[in-house]
């Protein structure tokens, strides 16, 4: 049975959500910059390269995995950031409401306009660099679960540079090493569902380290915003 805490803070990370998808509507250059950056990225492979259904056959799991980890973190700048400059952060800390799920709630929206839109477009850039439209579900599960990951580990290093003006590269400096294994993971999965053979293996991987995060990240997300708004 849910007690009356359970029940509110529910209903406050529910709050938090249409608030923040209520604000992004304002602002859609913030959800669109990251797409358009993960198809610029992608697209620009067979134009560097010979294009050769073959090599861009081999390249197509490395492509699409470094530019949506580019990606990915370029929208993380934003996760936080206005929220922390208006005083909100520090009216959710204040608020008697459970922070990680208020800030939980805060990465799921955010999830859901640039993680989500990458996964959507991501077999897409796939196909466009060769591979055959059978490895679509697999490579769509893939990217599914490894921007889960990548969106829960980034709100950490969001939370630890909140506090600072040019943190942009800091972030990039703290998250490429959490991220290297969802890269790992994310890539070979797509590999082998491109080659047409079982990624169960590395799916399941890359679905340990999304339940991982999801266990970790707020708790771990929370205490570095209230260390960053001392």
């Amino acid at each position: 049975m849910n007690t009356p805490l359970q029940v509110g803070a529910v209903a406050a990370a529910g709050t938090v959500l249409r608030r923040d998808l209520l604000l992004a509507c304002r602002r859609p250059g913030e959800w669109l910059q990251p797409l358009a950056f993960f198809l610029i990225v992608t697209l620009l492979f067979p134009l560097a390269l010979d294009p050769e259904p073959a090599l861009l056959r081999e390249i197509a799991p490395a492509a699409l995995w470094v530019a949506l980890l580019l990606a990915s973190m370029l929208a993380l700048d934003f996760l936080f950031r206005e929220d922390g400059r208006d005083g909100t952060l520090e009216q959710f800390a204040l608020s008697g409401q459970p922070f990680s799920a208020l800030l939980l709630a805060k990465t799921f929206t955010h999830w859901l306009l640039t993680g989500l839109p990458l996964v959507i477009v991501g077999p897409l850039a796939a196909v466009a660099l060769g591979a055959p439209v059978r490895a679509i579900p697999g490579v769509l599960a893939a990217l599914l679960l490894g921007s889960v990951s990548l969106s829960l580990i980034g709100a950490i290093g969001a939370g630890l540079t909140l506090g600072l003006r040019r943190g942009g590269a800091l972030l990039s400096l703290l998250l490429l090493p959490l991220s290297v294994p969802a890269l790992i993971f994310g890539a070979r999965a797509t590999q082998l569902a491109i080659m047409g053979e079982s990624a169960t293996d590395a799916l399941y991987l890359l679905g340990a380290l999304a339940v991982l995060s999801l266990t970790l990240a707020p708790l771990a997300a929370a205490a570095a915003v209230r260390i960053s708004l001392e």
